[in-house]
């Protein structure tokens, strides 16, 4: 019997490995956590005791800084009432909303 040879393989070279830069360097920029104002606005439909409640209920400070800003809501028509990281600040204003007050958030400057 007759035996055939395997067929040659080509001569070809392996392809040359692409050049790697082992110096690999990155750039990561991290937005600082700002705190977050919360704001109650004056409105003409809820009592000052109701207000002091809430305050007190919401962001649970004493009788006498509720009072304070009360009134400086009830005389200015608004007043800063918490400065905090931006997901307290919305639960904030989501529970003050839930007690009908009016509030807003933004940026702490």
């Amino acid at each position: 019997m007759l035996a055939l040879a395997a067929p040659a393989a080509p001569d070809v070279a392996a392809p040359a490995a692409p050049d790697i830069d082992e110096q690999t360097t990155t750039e990561t920029t991290v937005e600082q956590d700002l705190p977050w104002d919360v704001i109650v606005w004056d409105d003409p439909v809820n009592l000052m005791a109701y207000v002091v409640h809430v305050l007190r209920k919401v962001l649970g400070v004493e009788e006498g800084v509720a009072r304070r800003l009360m009134l400086q809501v009830h005389t200015e028509g608004k007043s800063l009432v918490a400065t905090e990281p931006k997901e307290t600040a919305e639960r904030y204003v989501r529970q003050l909303h839930e007690h009908g007050l009016q509030a807003t958030m933004r940026r702490s400057a």
